[in-house]
């Protein structure tokens, strides 16, 4: 509680604790995930961008909060999403546009706007992908518990299935056609993400809910 010379203003949040870390470390997985992006990284015979962890990361923890607070809840944090993306991206342009200082260290001086200097197709195809791929994910977790009720963790895995099968048709297409062949690289970017939404996606997602009921057994739906 805080006292002023107006009146006193009530600091005890009126939300869940397990919702406001969660979207905290939402949005900070929105604005990571492109600079990740920049680098390719082998898992066996496997070859994938590197910001695909971030994004599976969003993907489990908007099916977490569909669980826990409902579809409308995790729909309205994926849209709350593009406020830290966007502004990520604009201070990304921002910063390259403004002049180096002539003593910053030579080899990040010239890795820095090659790290960070996307083009505007790759921007745009980031942006999109995002908005559908999450939107969807959060809509097929929350209907299959509706309509056949699938347990948890296999909608889990569902959802992240199809909806980054989706997200890589997407940015790949808006970012690279006409530029380059895409058919090899949707194939290969779609079967990365099919295998890590399979091993990774349910068990982040039990672990999220866990840890939410572990904070505050009484809050929200929590479970279900």
């Amino acid at each position: 509680m805080i006292q002023t010379a107006a009146r006193e203003i009530d600091l005890a949040p009126q939300y869940p604790r397990p919702l406001f870390l969660y979207a905290l470390f939402y949005g900070g997985m929105t604005c990571i995930a492109g600079v990740l992006g920049a680098k390719q990284v082998a898992l066996g015979p496997l070859a994938v961008e590197a910001g695909i962890f971030p994004f599976l990361l969003l993907v489990s923890i908007s099916s977490s909060v569909a669980q826990l607070y409902g579809q409308k809840t995790a729909t309205q944090m994926v849209r709350f999403g593009f406020v830290p993306l966007v502004m990520a991206i604009l201070l990304t342009f921002i910063v390259l546009a403004l002049p180096t200082d002539a003593q910053m260290w030579e080899p990040a001086k010239e890795a820095f706007p090659i790290v960070l200097g996307h083009s505007w197709r790759l921007m745009a195809a980031g942006i999109i992908a995002y908005g559908i791929s999450m939107s969807l994910n959060v809509l097929i977790f929350s209907r299959l518990a509706v309509l056949v009720r699938v347990p948890m963790l296999a909608r889990g895995a569902v959802a992240s299935i199809i909806s980054q099968v989706i997200d890589t048709l997407i940015f790949i297409t808006v970012a690279f056609y006409g530029v380059r062949p895409i058919a090899d690289l949707i194939a290969g970017q779609a079967l990365a993400k099919v295998v890590l939404s399979l091993v990774l996606v349910p068990p982040v997602i039990a672990l999220l809910v866990r840890l939410a009921k572990w904070m505050e057994p009484n809050s929200g739906r929590l479970g279900g």
